[in-house]
């Protein structure tokens, strides 16, 4: 297997992680139109979304860390596969039932993130890395812009299952390319799945974000979510205590304790908070009828038209951070990305009764999304041993997606919090919510400053954890923006 195929390779990275991040959100602006189809109620409808997050989380950890272990290509494929057929049966799907399943399915593609920022760790040139890292980002910061755009035009003219029949024939192309032309990674950790740990891990992110996504039906105080939420906190415990104890564990928890994963990740789920709620509820405010006093009566197709400039920022500037992360570091441009969040945020919160200023704001949250996702993973990949590439970034990826179900019930909250008699929210719901996002983007701003930048700051990890049996590997790029330079061999330090 020729290992210049490089274009190749990352044209398959591309178009299943695009494709992922584009199912996130292809499905919300369509959901009306399922709950008709199917004839269900609009809390069953939800599910759609739900069980998606669920299963994305779950999978992302414990795959990346499988592709670690058996091999990134050959779990690529098989998430691929797996991928196309959940788009396949949701196609198909007679009943909501089904359709939920399928969804679950899908949602096993959240490996895909992971498993390609290791096989560029590991297939590309050193002169490549920065570059194809933040491309890959770009395509999937973009891919959720693309799926808020494309929903309606595919619903109009064909109708919803065509969300779903288009991407089982790309991501299918994608697997016959992959098997031809990815090459297996070379770097393998070695020991074996910590089941206990993936079960562990598994329950208590069930049962965090679970409640989160329902509480908006369920009541945030209902015996479901405060049990639920109770339940977490003790899995959670448990999780870390199996962790910390096991030989081989899923999550190196020696990684996520270093000064640039912790901030970063924490950058993650605060950003994510933003971002997620953004997506959910931008949409839904221009859609509103304009006899609520605010809001434009747009329809699907115009509200997605609204995010195009979203869609368009998050791709440039992903693709400009191959350049800027050199001169500027990882650092920088994820400082810039979460207080371009934070900007657009505030734009929204003062001024949303035009719909340039929609637009606006939304190509500046773009903007913001683009530089950050692109920082996150070079800070990620460039600082912590190849071996462990695939559960770190799967982590970092879960987190945003933690925060995603937090900004999103707490918005949720907000908006609906109080009701004209028509049903529709006040004005003032989603202003306060607006503001909330604003404050948590500023606070991953805040979070971003944090990360250490240089040796000392830990941005290097040389060495495996106990469950490579020892062998150091060579560290990535240097997270703060720095060129590569040959590692020592060194533990890291886990305190």
């Amino acid at each position: 297997m020729p290992r210049t195929s490089t274009r190749l390779t990352f044209a398959v990275l591309a178009t299943g992680a695009g494709v992922f991040s584009m199912l996130q959100s292809l499905i919300a602006p369509a959901l009306p139109t399922v709950q008709h189809a199917l004839h269900t109620s609009q809390s069953t409808a939800t599910w759609v979304m739900t069980a998606y997050l669920l299963s994305a989380s779950v999978f992302t950890p414990i795959l990346g860390r499988v592709g670690d272990l058996v091999g990134k290509k050959r779990t690529l494929v098989a998430v691929l596969l797996t991928v196309a057929a959940g788009c396949l049966l949701a196609a198909l799907a007679p009943t909501i039932g089904v359709l939920i399943v399928a969804r679950v399915v899908q949602g096993v593609g959240g490996a895909l993130f992971p498993l390609s920022f290791g096989i560029i760790r590991d297939e590309f040139d050193a002169s490549r890395v920065t570059g194809s890292i933040s491309a890959l980002s770009a395509v999937i910061a973009a891919g959720g812009g693309v799926g808020m755009v494309a929903a309606g035009p595919v619903v109009t003219a064909l109708d919803y299952r065509w969300l779903f029949w288009i991407p089982v024939a790309v991501v299918l192309a994608a697997t016959l390319i992959a098997v031809r032309y990815v090459p297996e990674s070379p770097d393998r950790a070695e020991g074996r799945i910590s089941w206990l740990g993936a079960v562990l891990l598994s329950a208590w992110l069930v049962a965090l974000l679970l409640p989160l996504s329902q509480a908006g039906v369920w009541g945030w105080g209902s015996a479901r979510v405060v049990g639920l939420l109770g339940a977490a906190v003790v899995l959670f415990g448990a999780w870390l205590l199996s962790e910390a104890r096991s030989a081989t564990p899923l999550i190196d928890l020696r990684v996520l304790r270093l000064p640039v994963v912790l901030t970063t990740n924490a950058a993650a789920l605060l950003f994510g908070a933003g971002m997620y709620a953004i997506w959910s509820f931008l949409p839904g405010f221009v859609q509103t009828p304009a006899s609520a006093g605010y809001g434009f009566g747009a329809s699907v197709t115009a509200s997605g038209l609204l995010m195009l400039p979203m869609l368009i920022a998050m791709f440039v500037s992903g693709l400009l951070s191959a350049r800027l992360e050199p001169v500027l570091g990882a650092k920088t441009l994820l400082t810039t990305g979460t207080a371009l969040g934070a900007v657009a945020c505030g734009t929204l919160t003062l001024w949303h009764a035009e719909r340039w200023q929609i637009a606006l704001a939304a190509g500046v949250f773009g903007l913001g999304i683009g530089l950050a996702f692109a920082s996150m993973a070079h800070l990620i990949v460039g600082s912590v041993p190849p071996s462990r590439t695939g559960a770190a970034t799967g982590m970092n990826a879960n987190i945003r997606t933690i925060g995603g179900s937090i900004g999103a019930a707490v918005t949720g909250v907000l908006v609906t919090g109080r009701l004209q008699p028509s049903g529709l929210p006040e004005e003032s719901g989603y202003t306060h919510g607006f503001a909330l996002l604003t404050l948590l983007c500023l606070a991953a701003a805040l979070a971003a400053l944090l990360v250490p930048t240089g040796r000392a700051g830990g941005t290097r990890v040389t060495g495996t954890p106990r469950a490579s049996g020892g062998a150091t590997a060579a560290a990535g790029p240097v997270a703060g923006g720095a060129p590569s330079t040959p590692a020592t061999s060194a533990t890291a330090d886990a305190g």
